[in-house]
């Protein structure tokens, strides 16, 4: 088996202020104001043509910082990320501009693709069809909802029959059809031997579409491997977390927050 994606001994480190104060006294002495917080700590994993991956993990895991840098939006802070072949990003609102209409967000996307004038018109005729938005394509794109606009980034992203998807989240908003057609849409691709990785809440989606999956916590990976292994015990630990008061829930983020500064 080919590999397509090989994550290395990735972090991604952020400094965290309090204040403009804390920020400007770090900028001018630097150390002596803020913290560091370690957003993905020491992550390597590696995914072959073909693996669909699900990342799961509770609300400020890391997964999404995990899924962007994978994505290129975002660099390491130390490691490395290899990837063998073209990689797009799906996110909600990713790459969309609020002030253009999303007939002219599908052309100022594709050109940032690398798509040609003529490629771009032979396209655009299916993205609109595959977005569903009918007469709401011709307005700006500001004044669409959340499932809106993940509906025409979505659109516009397969167009581009990359070899890796990172998809973050973008099938939680937006109507059960479009769901399922999206779904089938990613079918396609895994059955053309593309690299998936998936971002969401939705445990039955994980279950139901990926191969392997990988379990981050506190921004550590936590599990990495099939999917009925790994979910077996990502269940026991979010069935375990929802019957902890709201106090001990808190204590456990906090506690786990404390772990990832430094």
């Amino acid at each position: 088996m080919k590999e397509a994606v090989v994550v290395k001994n990735v972090s991604k480190k952020y400094r965290m202020y309090r204040s403009k104060k804390e920020q400007l006294k770090d900028l001018l002495l630097p150390g002596k104001a803020g913290k560091n917080f370690n957003a993905v700590d020491d992550v390597s994993l590696t995914a072959y043509e073909g693996d669909v991956i699900g990342l799961v993990g509770i609300n400020g895991s890391g997964k999404s910082t995990l899924s962007n840098m994978i994505g290129g939006i975002v660099p390491p802070t130390t490691g490395e990320i290899i990837k063998t072949g073209d990689t797009h990003v799906i996110a909600i609102n990713a790459g969309l501009n609020n002030e253009l209409t999303g007939m002219e967000n599908i052309e100022f996307k594709c050109l940032l693709m690398g798509f040609n004038k003529a490629k771009i018109e032979r396209l655009t005729p299916e993205i609109v069809a595959f977005s569903e938005l009918g007469d709401f394509i011709y307005q700006p794109v500001k004044k669409y909802s959340s499932g809106m606009k993940s509906k025409l980034g979505f659109a516009i992203s397969v167009s581009a029959d990359p070899d890796i998807l990172v998809i973050d989240e973008a099938l939680s908003v937006g109507d059960q059809t479009f769901t399922n057609k999206s779904l089938d849409r990613m079918n396609e691709f895994k059955e053309n031997g593309k690299t998936i990785f998936f971002v969401s809440h939705n445990l039955g989606q994980i279950k139901k579409f990926c191969q392997k999956v990988a379990w981050l916590e506190g921004g550590k990976l936590k599990k990495y491997g099939p999917t009925e292994e790994v979910m077996e015990e990502y269940e026991k630990f979010i069935d375990h977390y929802k019957k902890l008061s709201k106090k001990e829930q808190e204590a456990f983020r906090v506690e786990t927050a404390k772990r990832r500064e430094g």
